[in-house]
């Protein structure tokens, strides 16, 4: 047993070396983690890999879901209050944010199209939660016209994957000629069906299952011209 629990500690401390390592931690980790196996490893847990672990794309991705499950009106009520004691833009698109992911995408578009009324109209964030609202609305046109607005204040928005895929959707909807090269690059761009991240394959299928609901509401010919990347989403929800 003594032996066993030797080998645990170097186990749990050779563990630790490697994230060092792979995270260009200082050296001096290594020296610890090998001279004192498991006081080193309790220190470096607390330290480097716990707080690394709390700043994950995917531990943030759930820290998110729980917070939502438990009390799903928190954004909201905590942006609503932050708008109310000091109304700036950045308070107010950070309050629409919350509304659209909350499902009330009337209130949402209501604070971005005042947000875009003013100097501020050119801001790329503002202008891709903009496009969101409106095509959440049913407003597809408006929303194509606010991200090629964004595309031009901003030319690397349109290789991004999040408002690459929107305007993609967007052109599809209206049965434009050019959904089916922007579903390309969108899809192209987001590499949607290897991300490494749990909350990045989270949110590719997210996007397929959104193209997927889209496509009920396509006009036929935007169907039979987009019917590749239709059947590429099919298939990536499927597995």
């Amino acid at each position: 047993m003594r032996i066993f629990g030797i080998s645990l500690y170097v186990i749990i401390a050779l563990f630790f070396a490697v994230h060092a390592v792979r995270t260009q931690q200082n050296m001096y980790w290594l020296l610890i983690l090998f001279l004192f196996p498991g006081l080193g490893s309790v220190v470096y847990f607390f330290v480097i890999y716990l707080p690394s672990l709390r700043q994950s794309r995917g531990a943030r991705a759930a820290t998110r879901a729980i917070s939502q499950f438990v009390d799903p009106n928190r954004a909201v009520r905590e942006a609503r209050t932050d708008f109310d004691r000091a109304p700036t833009v950045a308070h107010r698109m950070r309050l629409a944010a919350a509304l659209l992911d909350a499902g009330n995408a009337a209130e949402a578009l209501e604070h971005y199209q005042t947000a875009a009324s003013g100097p501020f109209s050119s801001d790329p964030a503002l202008l891709l939660g903009l496009a969101r609202a409106q095509f959440a609305n049913g407003n597809v046109a408006a929303a194509q016209d606010a991200l090629e607005k964004l595309f031009a204040a901003d030319p690397l928005a349109r290789r991004q994957p999040e408002p690459a895929l929107l305007y993609a959707r967007t052109l599809a909807a209206i049965g434009a000629p050019g959904a089916r090269s922007a579903f390309e690059i969108a899809l192209a761009s987001a590499r949607l069906a290897v991300q490494p991240d749990e909350a990045d394959r989270q949110r590719a299928r997210e996007l397929y299952a959104e193209i997927v609901h889209d496509a009920r509401h396509w006009p036929r010919h935007a169907r039979e011209h987009n019917s590749e990347w239709l059947q590429r989403a099919q298939t990536a929800l499927s597995r």
